[in-house]
């Protein structure tokens, strides 16, 4: 569906991959990018909603689960509007964004791919250090599972690959996707 002002359809990037990979700073920088060129584009990144519409939840398998598909409509909402949702979750299983994407059905799953030694070494928020001893349980990549998608619409290698050559590549999925009229298309 595309909404009256916007020259696009909508469609939700999804961006999993492990805490520290990158999802957040990819979506924010596509968010400048694209909103400057004239996208409707909105982030929504999971440690906000968690915050907010998910502070009810805990790190269970089953918590996480309900997480993602609390973000999954939230992000449904929007691409209905025409909006390009670049969303920034961890999302460790694939069944949930495989129930998120048949919700939505405008869908790109980018997987932010960073092996889990690099992710350790950024470690922005200290959990893995903290995980690591023995201070907090439930974290991805260390005692609980990650589980990638195994055909993502894009990869992102952000241990090998610049943001910049991580943004061109998802920029070009999401020109592809939202099939921009005319007047709309943008620089590769």
């Amino acid at each position: 569906m595309q909404h009256a002002t916007s020259p696009h359809r909508g469609v939700a990037v999804w961006f999993t991959g492990l805490s520290g990979a990158g999802k957040t700073t990819l979506c924010r920088a596509l968010e400048t990018e694209l909103r400057a060129t004239g996208y409707a584009v909105h982030v929504l990144d999971s440690e906000d909603i968690r915050r907010h519409l998910s502070r009810d939840l805990g790190f269970t398998k089953a918590d996480r689960d309900k997480h993602v598909l609390r973000l999954g409509g939230l992000a449904r909402t929007l691409v209905r509007q025409g909006v390009i949702v670049l969303v920034a979750a961890i999302s460790p299983y694939r069944e949930a964004r495989s129930r998120v994407r048949e919700h939505i059905g405008s869908f790109l799953e980018v997987y932010v791919n960073a092996p889990v030694a690099t992710c350790i070494q950024r470690d922005p928020k200290r959990l893995y250090a903290r995980a690591l001893a023995g201070e907090i349980r439930n974290v991805t990549g260390i005692d609980d599972p990650y589980e990638p998608p195994l055909a993502p619409d894009v990869e992102c290698k952000t241990g090998d690959e610049s943001c910049e050559e991580c943004m061109r590549k998802v920029h070009a999925a999401i020109r592809d996707a939202v099939q921009l009229t005319p007047a709309g298309l943008m620089e590769a």
